[in-house]
């Protein structure tokens, strides 16, 4: 189900110049956020999981996931060359799955890592926030990641819709509407994170079993439809 060469191609292409310094841009600014916050106040519990949950895990991680996600196959379909790679002889679902690992490792370096360092700037991850939105982060690539690669296989305009998913229906709809929230992957991710957590400053409005249950459902499917969506353009290329 893993083939390293579409992967090493996969990584190859994410990781590019260009893509690189859009994918380290926000992390870094995460990151400087994070130092002057704590110049400025010091040590407190409850501004670190202010930064790490409104920037971090609503901005930083969703924006992430979207460009290494539909970027692992969307530029592909685009351009064309997406024929030499299902030329080769490998199974679709296999093809998938690969960028789907590469995507996934992708958004957890470029998302959990300074989650991880910035919390450790902000409370030396006192109640174990900084911990917490770490593994919120790390649980959320996995989604992110499946999701937005679904839509790179479907859409040329992935990114778009993305973007709309994460700044509009999670941010925006999410804080609005309390009944959008149970369909929001940051939520979901957030009730693992109130999980290891201390006291009730990381809280969710979806309780854990059903966020786990909606996490894997997401990622199976996602991926699994992906799969489905490549074989059908394979077909479509041959007719």
């Amino acid at each position: 189900m893993y083939d390293p060469t579409v992967a090493r191609l996969t990584y190859r292409a994410l990781l590019g110049r260009r893509r690189a310094l859009i994918l380290g841009a926000l992390p870094l600014l995460l990151i400087v956020i994070s130092v002057v916050v704590r110049a400025l106040t010091g040590a407190d519990d409850q501004t670190a999981s202010n930064v790490l949950g409104g920037f971090a895990l609503a901005t930083m991680v969703p924006i992430v996931g979207v460009i290494a996600g539909t970027g692992a196959i969307g530029p592909e379909i685009d351009d064309g060359s997406v024929v030499y790679l299902l030329s080769k002889p490998l199974k679709r679902p296999t093809i998938i799955f690969t960028k789907l690992i590469v995507a996934i490792a992708v958004t957890m370096v470029f998302s959990a890592v300074p989650t991880l360092v910035a919390g450790l700037i902000l409370n030396g991850n006192g109640q174990q926030i900084a911990v917490a939105y770490t593994v919120a982060a790390l649980v959320a690539s996995i989604a992110y990641s499946a999701l937005f690669l679904l839509l790179g296989t479907v859409s040329r305009h992935a990114v778009v819709f993305g973007l709309v998913y994460a700044l509009v229906w999670e941010a925006l709809f999410g804080s609005l509407v309390p009944g959008a929230r149970t369909l929001s992957i940051q939520q979901w991710s957030l009730a693992v994170a109130h999980r290891v957590a201390e006291g009730d400053l990381v809280t969710s409005d979806v309780g854990l079993t059903t966020a786990t249950v909606l996490l894997v459902a997401v990622t199976v499917l996602a991926t699994w439809y992906a799969g489905q969506k490549l074989r059908s353009l394979t077909l479509a290329g041959e007719e």
